[in-house]
């Protein structure tokens, strides 16, 4: 086996030998021209060597077939596996930033208002009600205008008033509430304070004269 793969080994180069040779030749009849025909016998001479090729290996020994009486397993059927829900990805969620509300303006403060100066004292109020002015002159002249048929009757006695004394200091109203028991003593009572009678007139908190009310009596008393 070894001796013809020697063999083979040694046709083989001599055939590469050869195939060189030959093909060194046709090119140099190529390069100097020859003609085509030379080139045919020359390559008609050429030995054709048969390359035995080596036998194919023998082949190798099949495996005995089962024993007959082993039962053949069916595998077990396989359950196919679940089917798996894949969930469709979500859409993305459009989230809007909250701004936050702008920050209040400041608070300024202002400083505290300077003490106001004290008020100047209020002057003194001028206010006074209305007094007699003169009395015992013009009660006697009313005294004195007796009224004739009182005399007659001999009436006497007092009267109480209610007058109004104006701005001028002079009665402008007079009203009789306690009688003397005489309507003749009682009405020229109220006509003498209304002739006769003054007053220094009452003032407001300015000094300004004003109107005021006051009470006033007149004794009639008959004459020896």
């Amino acid at each position: 086996m070894a001796y013809a793969d020697q063999q083979m080994s040694g046709n083989r180069v001599i055939a590469i030998i050869i195939v060189a040779l030959i093909h060194i030749a046709l090119g140099y009849l190529l390069i100097t021209g020859l003609a085509v025909d030379a080139v045919k016998n020359v390559v008609e001479r050429v030995t054709t060597i048969d390359v035995e090729e080596p036998p194919p290996p023998e082949p190798e020994d099949e495996p005995p077939p089962p024993p007959e009486d082993v039962p053949q397993t069916v595998p077990p059927p396989v359950a196919p596996p679940p089917p798996i829900n894949i969930a469709r990805t979500p859409p993305p969620v459009r989230t809007t930033p909250t701004i936050p509300p702008p920050a209040p303006p400041a608070l300024r403060i202002p400083p505290p208002a300077p003490p106001a100066p004290p008020a100047p004292p209020a002057p003194p109020s001028q206010a006074r009600g209305a007094s007699p002015d003169n009395l015992n002159r013009w009660a006697a002249r009313i005294q004195g205008d007796y009224p004739s048929s009182a005399l007659r009757r001999e009436e006497q006695g007092t009267v109480t008033m209610r007058i109004t004394i104006g701005a001028n200091g002079r009665v402008e109203a007079c009203s009789v509430t306690g009688s003397s028991g005489s309507s003749a003593l009682d009405d020229a009572a109220c006509r003498g304070m209304q002739r006769y009678a003054r007053y220094n007139p009452a003032l407001n908190a300015a000094g300004n004269p004003i109107s005021d009310t006051t009470t006033q009596s007149i004794r009639y008393v008959l004459p020896d």
